[in-house]
């Protein structure tokens, strides 16, 4: 299911958006400002922001511009603001899309489809390789120098969440979220112990690792 989060400071629409949105097969999360969406977008894995610009703390072309300092969720704008510097400000700060208000909702469902089409990974991209590890996800299989790797469930988890999302930041709450369940969220030394055992197994040298980079105080990020 794709997750949607949706950032408006007009109850009316958050609201009418969140029931639209359900009714349409999507996961819904909401927030009125701009801190709180960047915080929501921090503890749960995300599939595409609907982001209005008037925020009342924080401009939305902020809101845009520190999303993008960590993550390539796609954002798709909807806002009251109808002149063309605004729609380039917050196309060039990182948005995929604008819509102005007012909107239809077919629209903006097509737009939302549109997007996620976009950004959806290759379905035939089953196998990823490194200079120092393969991984084949359809077979769950790992090679490291011709030789099969054992991972025990949790860390193929961990490793499949991150080889299927490459160069985006994934939080440390969205892979302990997704792992573990949201009471872990805030368990990070759990992620610090499964690293470190999957650095051990795939990094050639795993004291300075090449493919599981850690951002600190945000969580990981894999190259391939």
């Amino acid at each position: 299911m794709n997750n949607v989060l949706v950032v408006d400071d007009d109850p009316h629409i958050v609201r009418a958006l969140a029931i639209t949105l359900k009714g349409h097969g999507y996961s819904v999360a909401t927030a009125m400002d701009g801190e709180s969406a960047l915080h929501a977008a921090a503890q749960r894995p995300v599939s595409v922001v609907i982001l209005d610009l008037g925020l009342p703390d924080i401009d939305g072309t902020t809101v845009i511009t520190r999303l993008r300092e960590w993550s390539t969720v796609p954002i798709l704008v909807l806002s009251a603001r109808h002149g063309s510097n605004d729609k380039v400000e917050a196309l060039d700060a990182g948005a995929d899309d604008y819509i102005t208000k007012p909107f239809g909702l077919d629209e903006l469902l097509a737009r939302l489809r549109a997007i996620l089409r976009r950004t959806e990974p290759d379905p035939g991209t089953t196998v990823i390789e490194t200079g120092s590890f393969t991984v084949d996800l359809a077979k769950k299989q790992i090679t490291k120098a011709g030789q099969d790797v054992r991972m025990t469930p949790t860390e193929w988890s961990i490793l499949e969440i991150m080889v299927r999302n490459p160069e985006k930041l994934i939080t440390q709450q969205q892979l302990l979220t997704e792992v573990w369940g949201p009471a872990y969220a805030k368990e990070a030394n759990y992620l610090r112990v499964y690293m470190a055992q999957l650095r051990r197994k795939l990094e050639a040298e795993p004291g300075t690792p090449r493919h599981f980079i850690t951002e600190p105080g945000m969580g990981y990020r894999f190259l391939p």
